[in-house]
């Protein structure tokens, strides 16, 4: 009687479950990137500081208005005009009612250009507004 099999190995093959793990991982991974690189941060525009000012939670789906030095709109790296903002805007209200606006203004930006951000968001029914502000320096 033998009792000992034969010691030829079969081929494992390919492994599903270690490759399905590791598709999940890039997934998240560049999920997770490509929301960071949403965030909109304008790096020619100086924020105004505010004592008490607060960090609110980023909210999904917020769009940030800049308004530079020179009273031009930017929204997603990309120049605007008043009549584009407010049809944008206009959109964005009929699509997704309570849409969160952030105005990320230059500190220099004049008084009017914000006023008309303002009128252009109350004119689209969109009154979740919140203005950008830093911390000040110690």
């Amino acid at each position: 009687m033998n009792f000992r099999r034969s010691l030829r190995q079969e081929s494992v093959g390919f492994q599903l479950a270690p490759m399905v793990d590791i598709v999940f991982i890039l997934v998240f991974f560049f999920v997770t990137t490509q929301l960071f690189s949403q965030w909109e941060t304008e790096m020619d525009i100086t924020l105004p500081t505010a004592r008490t000012g607060t960090l609110p939670q980023r909210l999904p789906g917020e769009i940030i208005i800049n308004i530079t030095r020179d009273g031009s709109y930017v929204v997603n790296a990309r120049r605007l005009t008043e009549s584009e903002l407010g049809t944008l805007l206009h959109r964005l209200a009929s699509l997704f009612p309570g849409q969160p606006v952030v105005i990320r203004a230059d500190r220099r930006a004049r008084y009017g250009e914000i006023i008309r951000v303002l009128d252009l968001c109350r004119d689209a029914d969109i009154w979740n507004i919140s203005f950008a502000a830093l911390p000040p320096e110690d």
